[in-house]
């Protein structure tokens, strides 16, 4: 009788139902992961003069009773609890992003963050970003995996809790409608912050749209490109194309910024264009959209990557290309093309292990150039740029013109003034870059005609509005995020053999409104490929040339 008693499984005292389960979850998530939406609410309601208790109070007992609903469809056995680990972390990550950037995670940034590489998703760990997902994902995850619960279904108890809900939100509904639907309907930015709903319903959406979808056939464009005739006594060309990262207009000296962040391209008489207005807010859906034919407005991922873009057009008609990438990918613009991946890996001057420096993508050049097949060239590098949150990263110890500085990639422990020191060096160091590569051309200027154009994909919010970073939905991004430089150097045989009127590009630059759906047409036009897939009213240079 005994052994019969020893051997019995000894039950824990205390099991919780997955009902139970689901209610204390949504109680965690609506006091405590959602805080990013309450302080988004605490702005809306303090801006409409509307703080009182019968507007606030029925919005987190709304919450609470939607979240309980939700959970309890996703609370059985043997799936419950995985599902409601894998919702905690990745919560606690988002809430983190919203909380400490002010970035709301859309369907944009989840299409960036699961096509960014390791090293510049390792940018973002630090001891207080772990410290935060470790408290409020990891630790509940735990309690949650390792939590006693009752067997069966039970399926009574979840139809009483979910009833229940449904009853307590219609009469919530009835009292509070007024309320409810006005906050709702005049501020559609709060439905975006509400945690998990928001990046689930995105995320969704993106994988479906990226492995559930019928493919689309591959479309070729520009098919009749070939390239215009020259005398047999011209030099060829040979053309630059730096593709920024993260760099906003309104930190650039020459562009009226009041700190010197340009003082090596201006010494080399670039041409600075002063509005440009960029395709998205992160890299993902910038380049390869500025890279297209198809301009912002109709910008389709799908469609995009599954139809020529410029660089396979050049390609097409005889233009030898090359991309250097030193970024986090070339988002599959040069997939048909040569391409050379900086090692990160590596040691040296320029490199420590896990970054490199922007200067390592000019080393080597010579031969690089020499290599590549063909009269007419160009050469694509993609620089690091200005990418946070690890700004001070991006430049070296004797280019850190502007102090104090924010070295340290917790950047909501710096004061914003040191952060925007911080990323106004990486600024310097790019303009330091684009200079020694003006330089390499003007060595080259023997050998051929040359010229350079650097553009940015994206801008960069720096605390304006409590926001840091970029990726805000375009249609309220600020124009930190979307106004990006866009600067020209031509030597004088280029300008000679291209019949370019300088002083009307200068007078274009400033004064005319230009878009990263320039870039598409501008390259094919200088680059003096004839097809019908180019447009002469997006191409920057067209009107200064003769």
């Amino acid at each position: 009788m005994s052994e019969k008693k020893t051997s019995q499984k000894k039950e824990p005292r205390f099991q919780l139902s997955y009902s139970s389960l689901s209610f204390i979850l949504a109680i965690y998530y609506t006091l405590v992961v959602n805080l990013p939406f309450y302080r988004e609410l605490k702005t809306v309601l303090t801006s409409i003069g509307d703080m009182n208790v019968v507007t606030i109070l029925p919005i987190p007992l709304f919450l609470l009773l939607i979240l309980n609903i939700i959970f309890n469809l996703f609370s059985w056995p043997y799936v419950g609890k995985a599902f409601f680990v894998f919702l905690l972390v990745t919560s606690s990550i988002v809430s983190y992003t919203m909380l400490f950037y002010g970035i709301n995670v859309d369907y944009g940034m989840i299409e960036n963050a699961l096509e960014t590489d390791s090293s510049e998703a390792a940018s973002y760990l630090n001891l207080h970003s772990i410290s935060w997902i470790t408290i409020t994902g990891v630790i509940p995850s735990l309690l949650v995996a390792f939590a006693p619960m009752k067997p069966g279904i039970a399926l009574f108890r979840k139809a009483i809790a979910i009833g229940l809900s449904v009853i307590l939100l219609l009469l919530l509904l009835f009292f509070s409608y007024k309320d409810l639907s006005a906050v709702g309907r005049n501020h559609g930015s709060l439905k975006r912050m509400i945690i998990p709903t928001y990046y689930l319903y995105s995320a969704y959406n993106y994988l479906h749209d990226t492995y559930f979808t019928r493919p689309i056939p591959f479309k070729h464009i520009g098919e009749d490109a070939t390239l215009s005739n020259k005398s047999s006594n011209e030099k060829p060309t040979l053309f630059f194309f730096i593709l920024g990262e993260t760099a906003r207009s309104q930190n650039y000296a020459l562009n009226g910024y009041a700190k010197n962040t340009n003082p090596y391209t201006k010494e080399q008489n670039v041409i600075s264009f002063q509005s440009v207005h960029s395709c998205g807010t992160a890299t993902a859906v910038s380049v390869p959209c500025m890279f297209s034919q198809q301009g912002r407005h109709d910008y389709n991922k799908k469609r995009t990557y599954n139809q020529d873009n410029v660089m396979d057009i050049l390609q097409r008609a005889g233009v030898s290309l090359l991309w250097k990438e030193n970024d986090g990918g070339d988002k599959d613009v040069a997939k048909h093309i040569p391409k050379i991946v900086i090692d990160r890996s590596r040691k040296d001057q320029f490199c420590n292990g896990n970054t490199c420096l922007d200067m390592a993508l000019l080393q080597n050049l010579d031969s690089q150039i020499a290599a590549m097949k063909g009269k007419d060239k160009l050469l694509v590098m993609h620089v690091m740029g200005s990418h946070g949150p690890t700004y001070y990263l991006r430049y070296p110890k004797e280019q850190e013109k502007f102090l104090p500085d924010c070295q340290s990639s917790e950047i909501e422990d710096c004061s914003v003034n040191s952060i925007v020191n911080t990323y106004d060096n990486t600024i310097v160091y790019t303009d330091y870059v684009i200079s020694q590569a003006i330089n390499k051309l003007k060595s080259l200027s023997g050998q051929y005609n040359t010229a350079l154009f650097y553009i940015s994909d994206h801008g960069e919010s720096l605390g304006e509005d409590g926001l840091f970073l970029h990726g805000v939905p375009y249609a309220v991004a600020p124009a930190f995020q979307t106004t990006v430089p866009l600067i020209l150097w031509l030597s004088d045989g280029f300008k000679q053999s291209k019949h370019i009127d300088e002083a009307c590009l200068r007078k274009e630059a400033k004064k005319g409104d230009f878009s990263q759906d320039y870039v598409f047409s501008s390259l094919l036009g200088i680059m003096d490929v004839k097809t019908n897939a180019y447009d002469k009213n997006l191409d920057i240079y067209q009107p200064c040339r003769d």
